[in-house]
C-alpha cells in the first residue's frame, strides 16, 4: 500500500479465538437466538467480514494455519496426529523480534498431546527423523501437569508466555489444572477420561456430551482464560512492553457443558432447529451417509463425527454450545472493560474469530471434520483497529489471511512461506479483494483412509459464488451459495461451472504448493 494509506499502528494486539463456533452462531451474523452483547459492541465497532472461510475444518492443521499463515500442506500439520515442528515461523516470532511480550492463553493443540489417544496409529517406521531435542513434541501432553507445574520451554512457537487450558467439557489440564486445584477443585470431579468417566449432573438421556459440570463456574477453562488473559495484559502494561495476546477459548467445542447458570440460559425447547436436517445425502459423498447413520451415542470415541441423533438431542445440543457462547461473550464483555480501565482500547488492535465451525445437524451430520459444508467451513471473523471505521465486507478471507494481516498492520516484516492474503486494504475499504478464492484443505493418515471410509484428500474451493468439493475417491459436490444458501441443491452434473471451478482448484492447488521448506535460512528460529 502507498504510505499514505497505510493502516495506523497498533500498539498491542489481542487475537481471541473460540473453538468449534460456527459463523452463524453470534450475535453480530444475524442470529437471532444466542445473545452476544459483548461481541456485538465488538463488531460494532469493527470490520466484519461476512464471508470469512477456514483453511481445514479440524482444530489442528486450521491453529497451526492462523499462526503461521500457511496451508496445512505446507506446514505439515495435515491431521490431529502430529505437531507443528518448533523451528517453523510464525508471524507471533515476528512480534516477539520486534520486542512485544507474547502470550498464547487457553487453547494452544499446536502440538498433538490430547488428541493423541483418539488417533489410529500408524503401524511401521516413520518418513523422518526430526533433529529437535527429546521432549520438543510433549509440552501439551496432559501428564505434565499432574503433579506439578512443569518448567515452559523459553520460546513456544513464539510466545514466551503460555498458560494453557488442554481439554474440553469438565475435564481440565494443563497450566488450567494446577490454577484449578489450587482454587479447590476436586480432582476427582476435573481429571477425567472423556470416554470413561461420567461426572456432573443434568446429563442428557440422549447423548452423555450435555451435562452440567460439577465444579464452580469460577473453575471452568472461560473463566480461566478470561482472568489469565487481563493478568498478562496487566503485567505487560505494568513493565511498558508492547503485546500480543492470544487470548484462546476452550469452548464451544463439545462436549456441551456450560456451568453453573449458564446451564439453563436456554430452553432446549425454543431452539430453532435446522431445515436440513433431514436431508438423504443421495448426492452427498458416500462416508456422510456413513457419519449420518451414527447415532450420537455410538460414537467411537468422543470426538468421532455421526448423525444428529433425534430433534430433542439436537435442540438440547444446541442450547447448551450457547450457554457456552453466552459465558465467552460475558467473559469478552471482561476483557474489553479492562482494556477500558487501562486506557488501552485506543492502541489495541482485536481480532476475533474461531478454528472451525460445527454441522450443528444441518444436513443430518454433528460435529466437524472430514464433512465440508459452510457449518464446519465457514467462521466468525472481525477485526477491530483503532482510527479506523466499521464496517462490513463481502469479501473472501481465510484464516491464513490473520497472520499477514497481523504482521503488516503492525508494520512488521513478512517471512518466507506466508500464503495468506492481508487484509488491510479492507479494512481501510479498498474497493480491490485480497483474493478471489479460498481454497480449503482436509487430509487424513492414509491408514486411517484405508480402516475408516474417509478419503484420504478432500479439497474444496470457494470461487465466484460458489462452493466446490472434491476428495481422492473422486466424488464431488458443487453448490451456488448465493441462490441456495443452505447447499441442497447439488448442481455438479448440470451446471457448466464445474469446469471452471475444477480449472481454477487445479491453479489453487499449484499455488498451495510449499516452496519454503528447505531456502536457506539467515539464522535459526528454534530456542530450545
Amino acid at each position: 500500500m502507498p504510505e499514505s494509506n497505510k493502516a495506523p499502528r497498533a500498539k498491542n494486539v489481542l487475537l481471541i479465538i473460540t473453538d468449534q463456533q460456527r459463523a452463524a452462531d453470534v450475535g453480530f451474523m444475524g442470529n437471532e437466538v444466542v445473545k452476544t452483547p459483548h461481541l456485538d459492541a465488538l463488531a460494532a465497532q469493527s470490520m466484519v467480514f461476512d464471508n470469512a472461510w477456514v483453511a481445514n475444518p479440524v482444530c489442528m492443521p486450521n491453529r497451526a494455519s492462523i499462526l503461521t499463515g500457511r496451508m496445512p500442506s505446507a506446514h505439515g500439520v495435515v491431521f490431529n496426529d502430529r505437531s507443528l515442528e518448533p523451528g517453523i515461523n510464525t508471524f507471533v516470532r515476528g512480534f516477539r523480534k520486534a520486542g512485544y511480550r507474547t502470550g498464547l492463553i487457553g487453547k494452544s493443540h499446536l502440538q498433538h498431546g490430547v488428541s493423541k489417544n483418539s488417533m489410529i496409529p500408524f503401524r511401521g517406521e516413520p518418513s523422518s527423523v526430526l533433529p529437535y531435542p527429546s521432549g520438543w513434541d510433549e509440552i501439551e501432553d496432559f501428564e505434565r501437569y499432574l503433579e506439578g507445574s512443569p518448567q515452559d520451554p523459553a520460546d513456544y512457537y513464539g510466545f514466551d508466555h503460555i498458560e494453557l487450558s488442554l481439554d474440553h467439557g469438565s475435564s481440565i489440564a494443563g497450566h488450567h489444572l494446577r490454577w484449578a486445584l489450587a482454587r479447590g477443585a476436586n480432582p476427582s470431579e476435573v481429571i477425567i477420561d472423556q470416554d470413561l468417566h461420567q461426572v456432573g449432573t443434568d446429563r442428557s438421556e440422549h447423548w452423555r456430551q450435555i451435562y452440567r459440570p460439577p465444579y464452580d463456574p469460577a473453575l471452568h477453562s472461560t473463566n480461566f482464560v478470561t482472568e489469565q488473559t487481563n493478568a498478562f495484559i496487566e503485567q505487560a502494561t505494568a513493565a511498558e512492553q508492547p503485546w500480543l495476546a492470544v487470548c484462546s477459548y476452550p469452548d464451544p467445542h463439545h462436549p456441551m457443558t456450560p456451568p453453573g447458570h449458564w446451564f439453563d440460559a436456554y430452553r432446549p425447547g425454543d431452539m430453532p432447529l435446522p431445515e436440513t436436517r433431514h436431508d438423504d445425502l443421495r448426492e452427498a459423498p458416500e462416508h456422510l451417509r456413513h457419519f449420518r447413520a451414527i447415532h450420537p451415542r455410538d460414537q467411537r470415541n468422543w470426538v468421532s463425527p455421526c448423525g444428529y441423533g433425534s430433534d430433542r438431542l439436537l435442540q438440547e445440543a444446541i442450547a447448551a454450545t450457547y450457554g457456552m457462547i453466552g459465558m465467552i461473550d460475558e467473559g469478552v464483555g471482561r476483557i474489553m472493560e479492562r482494556l477500558r480501565q487501562l486506557k488501552l482500547l485506543d492502541e489495541t488492535m482485536i481480532v476475533f474469530t474461531s478454528d472451525h465451525g460445527d454441522m450443528m445437524g444441518e444436513h443430518g451430520l454433528l460435529l466437524k471434520g472430514f464433512m465440508h459444508y459452510r457449518g464446519t467451513l465457514q467462521v466468525p471473523l472481525m477485526i477491530r483497529q483503532p482510527d479506523l471505521p466499521p464496517g462490513r465486507s463481502q469479501v473472501l478471507a481465510s484464516s491464513v489471511d490473520i497472520a499477514p494481516t497481523l504482521l503488516e498492520v503492525c508494520g512488521l516484516p513478512r517471512y518466507d512461506g506466508i500464503q495468506g492474503c492481508s487484509l488491510a486494504p479492507t479494512l481501510l475499504k479498498e474497493t480491490q479483494a485480497p483474493r478471489d478464492y479460498v481454497l480449503i484443505e482436509d487430509d487424513v493418515p492414509m491408514i486411517t483412509a484405508k480402516l475408516t471410509p474417509i478419503p484420504a484428500r478432500t479439497r474444496t474451493l470457494l470461487f465466484e459464488g460458489c462452493r466446490f468439493t472434491r476428495n481422492s475417491k473422486g466424488e464431488e459436490q458443487l453448490f451456488d451459495l448465493e441462490v441456495d444458501p443452505n447447499e441442497t441443491q447439488d448442481i455438479k452434473r448440470t451446471d457448466r461451472r464445474r469446469a471452471r471451478m475444477l480449472e481454477k482448484l487445479s491453479d489453487a492447488l499449484m499455488l498451495a504448493d510449499d516452496s519454503s521448506r528447505g531456502a536457506p535460512a539467515a539464522e535459526s528460529v528454534f530456542t530450545s
